[in-house]
């Protein structure tokens, strides 16, 4: 037996419970073998590239299910159809209107059709470390100060489930008959109920992308791209369709996908009734805990929170004396919970309509013990200011595309600032960039790298993977010492 069968086959039968992607949560709608019905372009089977067939018909079923114009099975993840999109609705070396915190295949797009970026930067909630939504405001400004601006592109919900307002932003888009693109990664659930946030595919979006496995049970790689309205080229966005997208689709995550909406249109709401009603229940009951707070949908209060999705449990430990690695670490060898992701000083803990009371049960009752023993001015000394953790704005001198051509040479990280990066680097998950390719590494980047590193926090993105170095560009100008002015 191979080592990562025979550790898989190991995992499955502990008693780690997940509170991460997929969505499945390892318990499936099916008991079928992948193996039964891994085949490829048969006779009777269609082809995922030029579809008349069964896969057609799945598809429109999933157009119909979401109410799109049309709905295209992914087989490569959420990454492919930002690809897809980005490529289907830009020309080659033009202007794109950009969240910061989009995912890093959107940096890889531009990079690939080598467009110029203009950043959108999302508000900052202090009192819990996290980004909210993008201002509308802030994208007619950009709009009108960047008339040639080909597409705007942004992340809605972000990982911590927080969503912008889609419909003023994609008005707003719209007056410039231009195309709005949401990577709508984990929100592949917000048609199936009314507590859920509004989908962008209603919202006004020209282009959708979702994750089914992130949040649904399908199986990992599994997505959707949506499209809606009459600005996209459906040709050129079938064309990229097959570029980005593997010759050999896998028939399993096809039928993956097929049985899950089939699943969902069956089951669906008696389903997500359930799923819902443990939800509110168990943020009702984090209220009470004493140090940790668990975000709930009163966050719409904040500036820029459109809305929120209360299947993501953010449990922040801010001001607590804990930071988000150390509680993640907690839960998972103390409690044996796997959580999604720790940040600076909060941990996510994914959920799906396929976790069980029990599951749920076990987590809370987890976060009531760590709770109970936290000491807010204890032996434990990670403290933060509310900033700790923002990251600045970035000071762009370079296209990504010319930056990864330029030559470049290998120096100390901390003896980089002012100098110009010849590459990434970024937080997995989320895997939004804190630096790309051709921008200033300033002082506040540095100290922020050093601060992600001290936590523990796993920091990619360079070659040198202990991050004590990093790729620059060679310039013959002396490199320049700032602090960026925030």
């Amino acid at each position: 037996m191979g080592l990562l069968y025979k550790n898989l086959i190991e995992y499955s039968g502990s008693d780690y419970y997940p509170f991460h992607m997929p969505g499945h949560k390892r318990t499936g709608i099916t008991q079928a073998s992948p193996y039964e019905y891994d085949i490829t372009e048969i006779d009777g089977f269609d082809n995922l590239h030029e579809p008349e067939g069964i896969i057609r018909i799945a598809m429109d079923d999933a157009a119909e299910l979401y109410g799109t114009k049309r709905t295209y099975f992914m087989v490569n993840g959420s990454s492919g159809g930002l690809l897809t999109a980005i490529h289907a609705v830009t020309k080659r070396n033009g202007k794109i209107l950009v969240a910061r915190n989009c995912h890093k295949s959107v940096y890889n797009a531009m990079e690939l059709r080598e467009l110029t970026p203009v950043y959108l930067y999302p508000s900052y909630i202090e009192k819990y470390g996290i980004y909210g939504g993008i201002n509308p405001q802030d994208v007619e400004l950009e709009m009108k100060n960047n008339p040639d601006i080909q597409a705007v592109i942004i992340t809605s919900p972000t990982y911590e489930g927080i969503v912008s307002d889609i419909k003023k932003i994609a008005e707003t888009v719209h007056r410039h008959n231009i195309p709005l693109i949401v990577d709508e990664a984990h929100g592949a659930h917000f048609s199936m109920h009314e507590k859920f946030p509004e989908s962008a595919v209603m919202q006004g979006a020209d282009i959708t992308i979702q994750s089914m496995h992130k949040t649904l049970p399908a199986l990992t790689q599994t997505a959707l791209l949506h499209v809606n309205g009459n600005i996209a080229d459906i040709k050129k966005i079938e064309k990229y369709l097959s570029v980005f997208q593997t010759s050999s689709p896998s028939y399993v995550l096809m039928a993956s996908m097929d049985e899950c909406l089939n699943y969902l249109k069956r089951d669906g709401i008696k389903k997500f009734d359930e799923y819902v009603s443990r939800m509110e229940s168990i943020q009702e009951h984090c209220e009470k805990l004493t140090h940790i707070k668990v975000i709930t949908s009163a966050i719409k209060k904040e500036e820029n929170v459109f809305d929120f999705d209360i299947s993501k449990l953010v449990i922040s430990v801010r001001g607590t004396g804990y930071s988000g690695m150390q509680l993640y670490k907690e839960l998972l060898e103390k409690y044996h919970l796997q959580t999604e992701m720790a940040a600076g000083d909060y941990v996510i803990a994914m959920t799906s309509l396929m976790d069980t009371e029990e599951g749920l049960l076990r987590l809370f009752k987890a976060m009531v013990d760590v709770d109970r023993n936290m000491r807010v001015y204890g032996k434990r000394s990670f403290f933060v200011n509310g900033n700790e953790f923002k990251a600045p704005k970035a000071v762009v001198i370079k296209d990504i595309a010319q930056s990864q051509e330029s030559d470049a040479e290998t120096m100390k990280l901390t003896d980089a600032q002012g100098k110009i990066s010849a590459e990434y680097i970024y937080l997995y998950p989320p895997g939004s960039p804190v630096l790309a390719p051709g921008e200033m590494l300033t002082g506040d980047i540095i100290s922020l790298v050093k601060k992600y590193k001290a936590v523990g926090l796993g920091v990619h993105g360079t070659e040198d993977k202990s991050l004590e170095k990093i790729k620059v560009l060679k310039e013959e100008f002396k490199a320049l010492k700032f602090k960026t002015v925030m």
